[in-house]
């Protein structure tokens, strides 16, 4: 199973858009993003974790495949109306594992143990705790409905049924189901390839010698670590300094080697954007200037029929598009399908007056129940990311947020993280 790539157009915003609320950015990357990652054809189940299906799991075989029996217990043929109710015991009984090979006859019962297959001419069961045995009979003195602690087969999955469907990443619970069926093997696509780019003079890798104006790289590690968790194939596309040329072979690559690439800096419209400038010259690309704060800059291009997902250079920008944006869009290029984030209306622990104009998202963690903001809004403050667990997300209208005030909360759980 192959797929088409993205038109180099797909992220063109329409003519004289200028400033695009959230939302309305959001639904347009989600409508012009399709799967860019074939069939890799089947995996062992035991290797499936994580991959995505390309095709529908169909059950080859019912769960449960037999009628079985709920409890410890006896069984018979209900309903039991009049009681007290004497039933003759059948010699055997009928465990997991081990049916009872015989038949049952009307009025009469036989032991039954939990998971067992119901005996022929049973279908009913009544609990060790209900059951009263006596000269050899079953004694029940309550009535049942014909069917009662019984699990009928194929009431849970039927032969034939789709358990689990095409565009699902795969979790443990999921491949309980695929198990519980008898399927060894799955058909997924190829996990997608993500290229992770640095950019800027002032910007230097970790462990390397630094000055007073140059600051270390937590872009790139960030981005790495969030692909990674996303369960994507991270490609270390490296930092490119300020020259259009070093930022070209650098796009170069990522459109050789992966299926998106994830850039931070150099976006804007300045001397030395130059990831903006190459992207113009040899793609198409459209700075979607969005309401949203942190994180107005976002470039969207087509490079060499790659698509480049441009993120700001502050890590706390790049942070909240990586996930508001990123995430999403690298869920439906690796075939899974465009999702939004859960959230919860939960009580603020924060006070704040909040300007109309731009959606904002704040770095924010929950507290007994509540939602408490980071100390500081500055987008320089990159101590709040590992401060948190979630973002509070406030609407581009203005508000005034006291203590108790109903707040939005996506947790970062939410992005898959």
């Amino acid at each position: 199973m192959s797929a088409a790539p993205l038109r180099n157009d797909c992220f063109a915003l329409p003519p004289g858009v200028n400033w695009t609320p959230l939302n309305e950015a959001l639904e347009r990357l989600a409508a012009r993003l399709h799967p860019v990652v074939e069939s890799a054809g089947s995996v062992a189940l035991a290797d499936a974790v994580g991959r995505v299906l390309a095709a529908d799991a169909v059950a080859p075989r019912a769960h449960p495949p037999s009628s079985n029996s709920a409890v410890d217990g006896y069984a018979f043929l209900g309903p039991i109306s009049d009681v007290p109710a004497r039933l003759p015991l059948v010699d055997g009984r009928s465990a997991a594992g081990v049916p009872y090979d015989g038949a049952v006859a009307a009025g009469e019962a036989i032991r039954i143990l939990t998971g067992a297959v119901m005996p022929a001419g049973t279908d009913t069961v009544a609990l060790d705790e209900d059951s009263e045995l006596v000269d050899g009979c079953l004694l029940l003195r309550g009535t049942l409905k014909a069917g009662a602690n019984r699990r009928k087969a194929g009431e849970d999955i039927q032969v034939g049924d789709a358990i689990v469907a095409a565009g699902t990443r795969l979790n443990a619970t999921h491949i309980a189901v695929l198990a519980s069926v008898g399927i060894g093997a799955v058909e997924v696509y190829r996990p997608l390839r993500v290229g992770v780019l640095s950019t800027g003079d002032e910007v230097k890798p970790v462990g390397a010698a630094v000055s007073d104006h140059q600051i270390y790289d937590a872009n790139r590690p960030m981005l790495h670590a969030l692909v990674a968790r996303l369960g994507y194939q991270v490609v270390d596309l490296g930092h490119a300094m300020d020259r259009a040329e070093d930022v070209q072979a650098a796009l170069d690559r990522g459109a050789e080697q992966c299926d998106l690439v994830l850039t931070s800096g150099g976006i804007s419209a300045g001397d030395e954007d130059h990831v903006s400038k190459v992207l113009k010259r040899d793609g198409e690309i459209s700075n979607w200037r969005i309401a949203l704060k942190p994180g107005r800059p976002l470039a969207l291009a087509m490079y060499h029929q790659t698509p480049v997902v441009g993120l700001p250079g502050n890590p706390v920008a790049a942070w909240v598009c990586a996930l508001r944006f990123g995430a999403p869009a690298m869920s439906v290029l690796a075939g899974a399908g465009w999702f939004e984030p859960t959230s919860f209306m939960v009580p603020a622990a924060f006070s704040k007056r909040k300007k109309p104009g731009r959606s904002e998202f704040l770095r924010a963690r929950m507290v007994q129940g509540s939602a408490e903001a980071f100390g500081s809004e500055g987008s320089g403050r990159v101590t709040g990311l590992a401060w948190s667990d979630g973002l509070v997300e406030l609407e581009e209208g203005a508000d005034q947020i006291e203590p108790g005030t109903p707040v939005r909360y996506i947790p970062y759980t939410s992005f898959g993280l």
